[in-house]
């Protein structure tokens, strides 16, 4: 498991866009619901992310997961917010949820260092 995140995104951008070119109408009708939901509202960005991850991690969306780690600290949250929210997903889920959060923490670990390697 140790490399599944980073692989997921260094993936994630082509194959998404596999996916926006072989069925374009529900990439653009999904985008459309993710871009009016997720802009800043009544929720800042940031808790919106942190419900987008929680709510992936209860349903044990490994990509759902990984994406939103990635959201959520572009978002501004920090790893223990981030930490702090799946642990409300464990206490409301119980097992299911705790057994996914070495891959919140893989997440984390993969995307800081990204983030740590990105020239400012």
């Amino acid at each position: 498991m140790a490399d599944n995140a980073r692989e997921f995104v260094a993936q994630w951008k082509s194959a998404s866009g596999k996916m926006q070119r072989m069925m374009p109408e529900t990439a653009r009708g999904f985008g459309g619901l993710f871009g009016a939901t997720m802009k800043e509202g009544a929720l800042p960005v940031k808790q919106k992310e942190l419900i987008a991850f929680s709510v992936g991690l209860a349903l044990r969306c490994e990509p759902c997961i990984i994406l939103h780690v990635q959201k959520c600290l572009e978002a501004g949250a920090t790893r223990q917010e981030i930490l702090e929210a799946a642990g409300v997903v464990v206490m409301m889920q119980g097992g299911p949820g705790y057994t996914h959060i070495p891959i919140v923490i893989e997440a984390l670990e993969a995307l800081e260092e990204v983030e740590s390697l990105t020239p400012e």
